[in-house]
């Protein structure tokens, strides 16, 4: 705790968590003393609740022998040492502050003389810090309930208080940790190494006061010399041969999990030769640096790279704080750059399908174009055959079931021209607002027909006005068309077709729900899969080509909404679309 700023961060903290026992835990007085390493002693630094305690005790110190001897003859309740009046040996000089109460005998109520401690202890056993608490508000000795209340809270605090002693006795610590968050809050997002870099290097070169750096990244099967990134952005012109050596030294520092320093002596690795090993000073002239921290990067048991950190001048020296510390930023930037390999991966994996889905999508526009035109001259001369006035009625029905056949075949081919462009990557999305209110009504116009003949009744739930979404006006009336004739088509004449906008905080949400077939639960798994039609012989029996859902689907999926469904086999099915509000 030697700069102000920190000692006072430290003591501000400390009084805040006395003050918190206060509050939470019912004493009228807590305080904190911490351990000074200089004289052995605990020196009293927060204290909450009596002013004229605070004014006591701020600065008393009492030495940690005395301390430890009491807490030897203390009750253990926990994590607290409870000493009765009777078993204290302390001077009642020593304690600083005894609270103004009336003695009794009842041995339930608190003495003035009792005390009541939470030692804090390191990871080593040392006793670093003293929880006391005063003169409870019921005046009683803490019964079970509230000793487990009380150290709970303890518990809680332990961590806090070994925190902050950390933080003020390790300033240099401090500076190599926020270094390290930064590194792990910022970098493991990146998705490129030039990115890691550029978000990382000042992070790096400040908290080591360090005037470089560089990382050396291995091939993705570990062996190359790999690339190597500065903290200016431009390639390092390392020689072939140290990469390799560098490569080497890293791997069989990241099976020690250990870092190297490299300033007028080269440390005994074991993987290069003496006049490597005067390549290597060499090369620390040519680019002005007189000490090096070399880490190793990585994973797991894969090390991936390596990170330089380089000093001029006279500061040789590498704390073993800072050693420990890069130690852990080397995994932590192991793990950014699993990540960025992991991206550049995904995102040559998403350009590939994008690809293929296009070329998809372009085979099956192309194919339907084909189609298309012979489609339209065997349906022109349908009709005409149908107006020659001699047919004999075996004659009209084939020309008929030609025409209906015809007529399908045209409705698959529109369905795969409209699957086409909408699965299409490279075909730009134009969205602009679109009320889902008016799209609806006209879907109902037009639907108005089959659903008068079925007597649907069909109930609209919609807020008053325009209902505005974001997205193209013709994939919004597709996916309200084909979800509204789909439930008229699948429900039994008299059934019910209910359909509902709602406004969210950032989407509008459509439910289309129907009174119908329903769909199996076998069904539902493969509902929004091309060409699949339902099991259900009810539903097979119905025209249909398969491939609606999959249009809504993709549709919804282009304007970045959800879709989802909920049915029951002979009960009837409910569609639900969120789309982005348009505001």
């Amino acid at each position: 705790m030697t700069e102000p700023h920190t000692e006072a961060v430290f003591v501000d903290t400390l009084n805040n968590i006395a003050s918190g026992v206060t509050d939470l835990v019912g004493f009228e007085v807590a305080a904190i003393s911490v351990a000074r390493d200089d004289d052995r002693s605990l020196e009293m630094i927060a204290v909450a609740g009596s002013d004229e305690c605070r004014e006591q005790l701020l600065g008393h110190r009492t030495p940690v022998a005395e301390i430890e001897r009491e807490i030897s003859t203390a009750e253990h309740w926990g994590d607290l040492r409870f000493v009765p009046h009777e078993r204290m040996d302390l001077d009642i000089d020593r304690l600083g502050w005894v609270p103004d109460l009336e003695p009794t005998d009842d041995p339930e109520m608190w003495h003035p003389l009792d005390l009541l401690l939470a030692p804090i202890y390191d990871d080593e056993g040392r006793l670093r810090g003293l929880l006391s608490v005063d003169v409870p508000l019921d005046r009683r000795r803490p019964n079970p309930q509230k000793r487990q209340d009380l150290q709970r809270f303890v518990q809680q605090t332990r961590r806090a208080i070994l925190a902050a002693l950390e933080r003020s006795e390790l300033a240099e610590q401090v500076r190599l940790a926020d270094a390290a968050r930064m590194i792990v809050r910022e970098v493991s997002s990146e998705l490129s190494m030039d990115r890691i870099i550029e978000v990382c290097q000042e992070a790096l070169t400040v908290g080591f006061k360090a005037v470089g750096m560089w990382i050396q990244t291995f091939d993705e099967d570990g062996e190359g010399s790999g690339a190597i990134y500065n903290s200016a952005g431009a390639e390092i012109a390392l020689p072939e041969d140290l990469r390799i050596i560098a490569r080497n030294s890293a791997r069989m520092l990241w099976r020690t999990q250990d870092v190297t320093v490299l300033n007028d002596t080269i440390p005994e690795l074991g993987v290069m030769t003496v006049d490597q090993e005067q390549e290597i000073t060499s090369f620390m002239k040519t680019i002005d640096v007189t000490s090096m921290l070399f880490v190793p990067l990585g994973a797991g048991p894969e090390c991936l790279g390596n990170l330089v950190l380089t000093r001029r001048g006279g500061n040789l020296d590498w704390s073993p704080i800072e050693k420990q510390a890069a130690m852990d930023i080397g995994h932590d930037l192991g793990r950014a750059l699993i990540n960025a390999r992991t991206f550049e991966r995904e995102r040559r994996l998403v350009d590939e399908l994008r690809e293929l889905d296009g070329y998809k999508s372009r085979l099956i526009a192309t194919i339907s174009h084909e189609l298309k035109n012979p489609l339209t001259s065997i349906l022109g001369h349908v009709e005409m055959l149908e107006s020659v006035p001699d047919l004999t009625g075996s004659v009209r029905n084939s020309i008929s079931s030609m025409e209906r056949g015809a007529v399908r075949m045209q409705r698959l081919i529109d369905d795969l021209l409209v699957l086409a462009r909408v699965g299409d990557p490279h075909i730009e999305f134009k969205p602009v607002p679109v009320d889902l209110s008016a799209v609806i009504a006209e879907v109902l116009d037009l639907l108005r027909v089959t659903l008068e003949r079925k007597e649907l009744k069909v109930i609209v739930e919609a807020p008053q006005g325009p209902l505005f979404v974001l997205g193209e006006e013709s994939g919004l009336d597709r996916v309200c068309a084909n979800l509204i004739s789909n439930a008229a088509k699948y429900t039994p004449d008299g059934g019910t077709v209910t359909i509902s906008l709602e406004t969210r905080a950032k989407d509008v949400e459509l439910r289309v729900s129907d009174t119908g077939l329903g769909i199996s639960e076998g069904d539902q798994a493969q509902l929004f899969q091309e060409f699949f039609r339902s099991t259900n012989p009810a539903a097979v029996a119905l025209p249909g080509t398969g491939l609606g859902l999959t249009i809504v689907q993709r549709i919804v999926e282009r304007h970045r909404g959800r879709i989802s469904f909920g049915s029951t086999l002979g009960v009837g099915t409910t569609f639900t679309v969120s789309l982005p509000r348009a505001d």
